[in-house]
């Protein structure tokens, strides 16, 4: 495996752990009554001056040229609008089920890629999607007599459908592909910025924590899940494409049981033990998918019916 394949897998993988965060930094904030707008608004305010700070670091120009503007502008309103579903569902359903509900969107980009972009579908990739479906079944447990809220799954839908059309975007746009990663991000974070601007007349009002706690929560909030999560997906999908970051962002569940049980003394179940351990299986397929391509190969052609 090349340093370079290296490097990407293992930045999806702590994109992953870090977009995972969100909802500890978030519900804390509902509770002070912030709305999810303002909470997203704040949240991308404020890493829009520690992103400047990287660019001027490394010595980045901000100007955009003119067909970069357009390409980077939708980026921004599918990074905001995802974000939004996301924390919108929140209010409906567990948040623990929502940000697994969520990874059905590396489903999405694999289906896309192959019939849009006429990416290759490999076995290896089917398998690691079967596999990664069931472990995150197994995660997906409402909590007692909880009922999911039919409304609450369809915000998490949204939110997985414009995510994997962020991912894919930024796999096949050349336009974007030429942009270093601190530059997009800076204008990803300033357009989605617009976006929860341009909506708090229609009903979402701008709200403020009441405690010096919500402050700090909307700061980490806009270090962990919003710099660091998206600045190493993008760098990720630059390096190994879009279906392996996206699978690898499978990951991002459970690292948030590994989180409840460590800091917050939540005991682990068989059922969970065993979705954690389909996921590692699938994602570990997706690093090694070429000899697991040629694995199942050679396992069809010693099966002649199974080709069929």
């Amino acid at each position: 495996m090349k340093p370079t394949e290296i490097k990407g897998y293992a930045l999806a993988a702590l994109a992953a752990a870090a977009y995972g965060t969100n909802p500890a930094f978030a519900i804390p904030l509902y509770e002070q009554g912030m709305n999810p707008n303002s909470v997203l608004f704040f949240r991308y305010l404020f890493g829009i001056p520690l992103i400047a700070l990287v660019m001027a670091a490394r010595g980045v120009p901000f100007r955009l040229s003119r067909e970069e503007i357009g390409p980077t502008a939708i980026l921004g309103i599918l990074m905001a609008f995802s974000s939004l579903a996301l924390f919108e569902s929140y209010k409906y359903i567990n948040s623990g089920i929502a940000s697994t509900l969520l990874f059905v969107y590396p489903v999405m980009v694999a289906v896309m890629m192959i019939f849009f972009f006429h990416e290759k579908m490999r076995m290896s990739v089917v398998l690691c999607l079967v596999i990664m479906s069931v472990g995150l079944i197994l995660l997906m447990k409402p909590q007692g007599e909880i009922t999911l809220s039919p409304f609450g799954c369809l915000l998490v839908m949204v939110s997985a459908l414009t995510y994997a059309l962020y991912i894919i975007f930024v796999n096949v746009s050349k336009v974007i592909k030429a942009i270093p990663t601190s530059k997009l991000l800076f204008y990803v974070l300033a357009c989605g910025s617009a976006v929860y601007l341009a909506m708090m007349p229609l009903g979402n009002e701008l709200t403020l924590p009441t405690k010096e706690s919500g402050w700090l929560n909307l700061t980490a909030l806009a270090v962990i899940p919003t710099l660091l999560s998206l600045t190493c997906t993008t760098k990720a999908i630059q390096l190994i494409g879009s279906t392996p970051t996206a699978i690898l962002g499978a990951l991002e569940p459970v690292s948030a049981v590994l989180l409840s049980v460590t800091v917050l003394g939540q005991s682990l179940t068989p059922r969970d033990i065993a979705g954690g351990i389909l996921i590692i299986i699938a994602t570990t397929i997706v690093i090694g998918d070429k000899s697991v391509d040629k694995l199942i190969l050679h396992v069809r052609k010693l099966f002649p019916r199974m080709r069929r």
